[in-house]
């Protein structure tokens, strides 16, 4: 399994690719920039997340268009060098306090998650692949979905898994969504966003995940009163993910649940 170490400051990434470990970045962190990100060009390539969780969880829509998300794929993506591997499609969760949030049903977010990946298709994101998003709560919700995208997913598909960060005390709960999918589509190299330390570090889940992102690092920093913008509270959590473990000086590991 891949492991994407997330991070919020494009600066963060230069130290952490050279070691290896690739990255993603929010489009919430990068729209805007008229430069490019401080880490392209890197060793490791890195993701761009559409930042949809914090749009739509705080305020019920997305800051961008389609088209200008489209846009910003392009300009971070189409250069000789620019390290970014793929851009994730702008879709709408389902977590019920997000359900009870917008007004509106599973179905509906399923949708309009739909339609936002034909959007941003149609809209162009040059040579850098759109990922899908398969969205649901319950397992059937996202067997329903991946039948929706119909030959919108080609065959070997990287297509993200959405709505699993709180379920991370109930790995099985991923692990039963995860083989619903891959029952249906073998093929498919799945994606999990925001994946914590729990599940991670079952083998069920692993074994069913092509790659996966997280930040919980940086909230287990702040909890524990150290920096949540340090780039070694990162690459700390990235290298346990890995299975290298290293300790820190003077001996004491940050605890990272």
């Amino acid at each position: 399994m891949r492991f994407f170490v997330g991070v919020h400051r494009p600066r963060m990434g230069w130290p952490l690719s050279l070691r290896g470990h690739p990255v993603c970045i929010s489009a919430n962190v990068l729209a805007g920039r008229a430069g490019n990100v401080a880490f392209v060009g890197q060793s490791e390539g890195w993701m761009l997340d559409s930042g949809a969780f914090t749009q739509i969880a705080l305020r019920g829509r997305f800051d961008q268009s389609p088209q200008d998300y489209a846009a910003l794929v392009r300009q971070f993506g189409d250069w000789h060098g620019s390290g970014l591997e793929v851009a994730v499609s702008q879709d709408w969760m389902c977590e019920p306090d997000v359900i009870a949030a917008t007004g509106l049903s599973v179905r509906e977010h399923q949708q309009l998650t739909l339609d936002r990946f034909d959007a941003i298709a149609a809209a162009g994101t040059g040579r850098i692949p759109l990922m899908a998003v398969l969205q649901g709560w319950r397992a059937d919700d996202y067997r329903r979905h991946l039948d929706a995208y119909g030959d919108r997913l080609d065959k070997g598909a990287w297509v993200g898994v959405g709505s699993v960060c709180k379920r991370q005390g109930n790995p099985r709960a991923i692990g039963v969504i995860l083989e619903t999918i891959l029952r249906t589509r073998p093929d498919l190299r799945l994606h999990g966003f925001g994946v914590k330390l729990t599940a991670l570090q079952s083998p069920a889940v692993r074994s069913m995940l092509y790659s996966a992102d997280s930040m919980a690092w940086s909230y287990a920093a702040r909890r524990s009163g150290r920096d949540q913008n340090d780039w070694m509270e990162a690459y700390l959590f990235a290298e346990r993910i890995a299975g290298r473990s290293r300790p820190m000086a003077g001996g004491a590991q940050p605890s990272l649940f």
